[in-house]
């Protein structure tokens, strides 16, 4: 489907629910490809003909092929044959579908000095800045659709369909750090952060595998209060109004190849 977006695959999947039970059919789940187009619909239903007649009145977008599939298969796979839950901390707005793309865009952020946070303030008010920096972080990544993967304690790692909404919500979070450090001097959050894109590999909520390892490395790389971007990330921005400035080469743990890096430059 050419030109095709997650909102318009999702709102085309919430008619299919509106009249499922007509064609006998019961919606599993599905999945999105954005960047190859590709919409991929597991479901239970009496007969094909079910499931083009469903499409068709729904919203008239047929099915290229239908084909039967073994549930245990599907499960053993995929871990899941139905929609998955929200990720803890994340919130999907009533009537929304979760859109689960194989290909994913990554971003870790890491708090700099905790420890010595703790030592400095002591452990009540370090709590309270702790719990600051994961509110401003939740909020931004609730603004621009981040679904929390993991809480480190001190970071996160997120994952986005669009890497777009990745690098806004990246500034955002720099931005209100930046905020609360002019209003609150004496309790300063100073955050970096990376961000990657591929495929990893999902096991019930967690992602794992190269792509996770790399936007890690590259998190480890950024500066306080930078953000560190793959050369992946640049290009599917092209066109958006970011500005990345090449920071060079870097040997990256874990990886043979030196890696191209790139800023984000957020500040005004």
């Amino acid at each position: 489907m050419e030109g095709a977006t997650s909102r318009a695959v999702a709102d085309a999947h919430q008619k299919d629910v509106k009249l499922q039970d007509k064609y006998g059919v019961r919606l599993l789940t599905y999945w999105f490809d954005e960047q190859h187009g590709v919409a991929f619909c597991l479901m239970d239903a009496p007969a094909k003909d079910n499931v083009r007649r469903l499409h068709e009145e729904a919203h008239g977008l047929v099915p290229h092929r239908i084909m039967e599939v073994d549930p245990e298969t599907v499960e053993a796979f995929l871990g899941r044959i139905e929609d998955p839950p929200p990720a803890a901390g994340s919130e999907v707005p009533a009537g929304d579908t979760l859109v689960d793309s194989a290909f994913r865009t990554i971003m870790f952020t890491d708090m700099k000095d905790s420890t010595a946070i703790t030592t400095r303030l002591g452990d009540r008010e370090a709590i309270k800045v702790f719990r600051t920096h994961d509110a401003l972080t939740r909020d931004a990544l609730k603004e621009h659709g981040g679904r929390e993967i993991q809480h480190t304690g001190d970071g996160f790692m997120v994952s986005f369909t669009s890497a777009c909404q990745a690098v806004e919500c990246a500034v955002a979070i720099q931005k209100s750090m930046s905020v609360h450090n002019e209003r609150q001097p004496e309790r300063k959050i100073n955050v970096r952060i990376g961000i990657s894109a591929g495929e990893p590999v999902e096991q019930g909520r967690n992602l794992f595998g190269s792509t996770v390892q790399l936007t890690s490395r590259i998190c480890d790389r950024a500066q306080p209060d930078q953000i560190l971007t793959a050369p992946l990330i640049r290009d599917l921005c092209l066109g958006r109004q970011f500005t990345f400035a090449d920071q060079g080469e870097f040997a990256l743990k874990g990886f043979d190849q030196p890696l191209r890096l790139y800023e984000v430059l957020w500040q005004d």
